[in-house]
């Protein structure tokens, strides 16, 4: 079934965000990276300015910048709102108030925009969705999933984060998970059976914290290796 843009919340991260949510180094930030459900980041639009050579995959990518733009402005207002009424559920240390998170995320998206029309002319934003992806075998060193997996635990179940992630490391050498906590705010059920298949077909994968924190306990990522 086709994505409809009325049922998608389109909230990107910033380069800053992506190396703290995934502890990113500079040697990391050499590599080929693969950014799985990427939605409106500026992770692409900012790390290629770096130099970097990243990859953008989202079902997202069908719309157009326009498109994708104007249905995050209809949803910001509501999703601000949600987050000032629920103060408890929120840790504001790098975002420090709620109008400053809206703010963060208005320049993301801005940045994203202005970056759609010439990346994807590149080929640095493609349509694509797990748990299959068109890239050939090894193909990246480095793949990210950002607020996709473990997060929507009750919409995708445990076989499908298997498969997710088996594909995943079929099309790079490592892979890394944020935020690992669900929607509830609350570690994904997913977490540990997908953590015991991994060990058990031979890749070694740790929770790491990082330095990043929106979200109560929200401050670790999955890291899966080849043994």
């Amino acid at each position: 079934m086709a994505m409809q843009l009325d049922q998608v919340v389109p909230f990107g991260r910033s380069f800053d965000e992506y190396v703290r949510m995934f502890s990113l180094s500079d040697r990391d930030l050499q590599k080929t990276i693969l950014s799985v459900a990427d939605g409106p980041a500026s992770f692409n639009a900012e790390g290629t300015q770096q130099g970097c050579q990243i990859q953008s995959v989202d079902p997202l990518y069908a719309f157009k910048g326009e498109e994708i733009r104007s249905r995050f402005y209809a949803v910001l207002d509501d999703i601000i709102t949600q987050i000032k009424n629920t103060p408890d559920s929120w840790v504001w240390r790098y975002h420090t108030s709620p109008d400053a998170l809206r703010g963060h995320r208005v320049e993301v998206v801005e940045r994203f925009y202005a970056d759609y029309a010439a990346g994807k002319a590149a080929g640095r934003y493609t349509f694509g969705e797990l748990p299959h992806l068109s890239y050939e075998k090894a193909s990246y060193d480095l793949a990210l999933s950002s607020h996709f997996l473990f997060l929507y635990a009750e919409q995708l179940d445990t076989d499908f984060h298997i498969a997710a992630i088996d594909e995943m490391l079929r099309v790079s050498q490592e892979v890394r998970i944020f935020p690992l906590l669900t929607l509830s705010q609350e570690k994904s059920p997913h977490l540990v059976p997908v953590m015991n298949y991994l060990s058990a077909a031979g890749y070694q994968c740790q929770v790491e914290k990082v330095d990043y924190e929106l979200q109560p306990g929200g401050d670790e990522m999955l890291r899966i290796c080849r043994a």
